[in-house]
């Protein structure tokens, strides 16, 4: 099927049923797209560092000159919806774990996006039992046992499956070509892909990812392009392949109808990860001047005006191409509070959503189960038996200037702000080095994002000695303080194992937060330091290029075909 392009080594410890998703012929698969496409990655993963050091030296963000013909061009389309995908009101975001699996698939929600990547602390056990998680759920003999003995099973009857791979910049150090670690985002979909393609087709649906962390078209042409191929590898018919692709950087709001049009046969549409989104404009701006310093993350909300612009620009972009929109996640998690906070919370999501439908979004993300009836009410309530509203067009005028500007955006400062964004990164940290990547905090479904805007703002207040509103202004010696403060309050009465884990979270923070340099993403660095198996991990000061093994490949491939 494959031909032979390095033997993948398998570095990880192999657990009970693991050689069931790890077998020669998969392992070929994955090989095969690592083979053809492990080089145009580590130019494009190139080419995003050197368009963040243009854009930290000065260099303005617009919209593609070259690419001006294919957002004028209005005659083109993306595919129709996919078999279940027609109806996406709400679409439940949750690992892939055995217990949050059955509970997903016996939910009311139209798809379950099955998250490899943000909501999932990247643990060799977290994604090989995923996959076989998912190869259980496609086969309807995905099963869990509860705490109190009794064995709860997935329904037949379940919410279309969509999986999230990680993103293009994270590796696999549990499987190597040729001694280099491999793309995590290539080991995630192939092995998925390889398995499961045919079987979700015969079951009545089809292959359906989520693509993470893009942040320009060509990008998405990569992905485009490994889905031509897999599917020429498997014997599937082009196009079956369905991909739904997170405009969570800033950089890829500048180019959606590009990414739409790359991945026009296999399109999705395109979601609005806002949490990212948020992160995105923090660090794509962190060396930037004070005008472009953000406030309490709290204070930035969907009606911000760079969030409000994105988002109408992602509707009307979607819209105009028969794509559809799906908002942002209600993260409230209502379950453990008392009735009348409850039903409090769920109000705030009702709004939310039914604020987002009224703007022509056709669906929306729920991080909790507790949370989908009253996401698909709001939804009810603007769209009716409609199964979507790509019909809806509104005339969007959304400038390069209106993307990033945060004119009339109060741009306060607390220091009840910084202790938030050290508290939730350290309780956040502590959980995904334990392996754990949703966690409740503070009644919010939280994931690695959460983080991201977290330690990106410290940083960003840091580096421009940020004034609070109490007075002081921002420094590492203050921010060093208040991570002492939280040490001792969130470790108190701790065990030695929960203890070390907070010890490392607050070594991921002041790594990612704290130092001369600002890293792209957390995980990276968390990864090799505590989440590999034992033998694998990185000890000593680590530096990026450290971090970058999976891109040092030997002959990079300049085939731009998957033919």
């Amino acid at each position: 099927m494959c031909d032979s392009h390095g033997t993948p080594k398998i570095r990880g410890t192999m657990h009970e049923r693991y050689a069931e998703i790890l077998t020669p012929e998969a392992l070929a698969f994955v090989a095969k797209l690592d083979g053809v496409f492990a080089g145009r990655r580590a130019e494009l993963l190139a080419a995003r560092r050197e368009r963040a050091r243009e854009i930290s030296a000065g260099a303005d963000l617009d919209f593609l000159p070259d690419t001006e013909h294919i957002r004028s061009d209005a005659g083109w389309q993306v595919a129709a919806p996919a078999p279940g995908l027609e109806r996406r009101r709400c679409e439940l975001v949750a690992p892939a774990n055995r217990k949050m699996a059955v509970h997903a698939l016996n939910s009311d929600a139209d798809v379950w996006l099955a998250d490899l990547e943000d909501s999932t602390a990247p643990s060799w056990d977290n994604i090989i039992g995923g996959q076989l998680n998912l190869f259980d759920a496609v086969r309807g003999n995905l099963t869990y046992l509860a705490a109190d003995g009794a064995e709860h099973a997935a329904s037949s009857q379940h919410p279309t499956i969509m999986m999230r791979p990680r993103g293009w910049h994270l590796c696999e150090k549990h499987i190597s070509v040729d001694g280099r670690p491999i793309s995590a985002s290539l080991v995630d979909f192939g092995l998925y892909f390889f398995h499961n393609a045919q079987r979700l087709i015969e079951n009545g649906a089809g292959p359906y990812f989520y693509l993470p962390k893009i942040e320009s078209h060509k990008e998405a042409a990569l992905w485009n392009d490994v889905f031509i191929l897999a599917q020429n590898q498997l014997g599937i018919p082009q196009g079956t392949i369905r991909a739904t692709t997170l405009i969570e950087t800033l950089t890829a709001a500048f180019e959606m109808d590009e990414i739409l049009y790359e991945l026009r046969d296999h399109s999705a549409g395109l979601n609005a990860g806002r949490w990212d989104y948020i992160f995105s404009y923090v660090r794509t701006f962190a060396q930037r001047g004070p005008e472009f310093v953000l406030p309490d993350r709290d204070k930035v909300t969907m009606t911000t005006p760079f969030m409000r612009a994105y988002t109408d620009l992602l509707v009307d972009t979607c819209h105009q191409r028969g794509a559809h929109a799906i908002g942002g996640p209600a993260a409230v998690n209502p379950t453990r509070q008392d009735e009348e906070k409850r039903h409090r919370a769920l109000a705030i999501v009702r709004a939310e959503k039914e604020r987002e439908a009224a703007d022509g979004f056709d669906g929306c993300w729920a991080a909790h189960t507790a949370v989908i009836e009253t996401c698909q009410e709001a939804y009810a309530s603007i769209l009716g038996s409609k199964p979507d509203q790509r019909d809806v067009r509104r005339a969007v005028n959304a400038t390069a200037y209106d993307l990033v500007s945060l004119h009339g955006t109060v741009q306060t400062i607390s220091l009840e702000g910084v202790r938030t964004n050290v508290s939730v990164a350290l309780r956040y940290l502590a959980a995904w080095i334990g392996g754990r990547g949703a966690v409740a905090i503070d009644n919010l479904m939280e994931d690695a994002a959460t983080v991201e805007i977290s330690r990106a703002q410290l940083w960003q207040w840091i580096h421009h000695n940020s004034q609070l509103a109490e007075g002081p202004q921002v420094t590492r010696e203050l921010v060093e303080r208040i991570i002492d403060e939280q040490m001792a309050g969130l470790t108190r009465g701790l065990d030695d194992t929960t203890s070390a884990r907070y010890q490392g979270a607050r070594e991921v923070l002041t790594e990612v937060a704290l130092g001369d340099y600002l890293p792209g993403f957390f995980t990276p660095y968390a990864y090799v330091r505590f989440l590999i198996d034992r033998p694998l991990r990185m000890s000593g000061p680590l530096d990026p290029e450290d971090l970058r093994q999976s891109e040092h490949v030997q002959s990079v491939s300049h085939a731009h075909s998957a033919a």
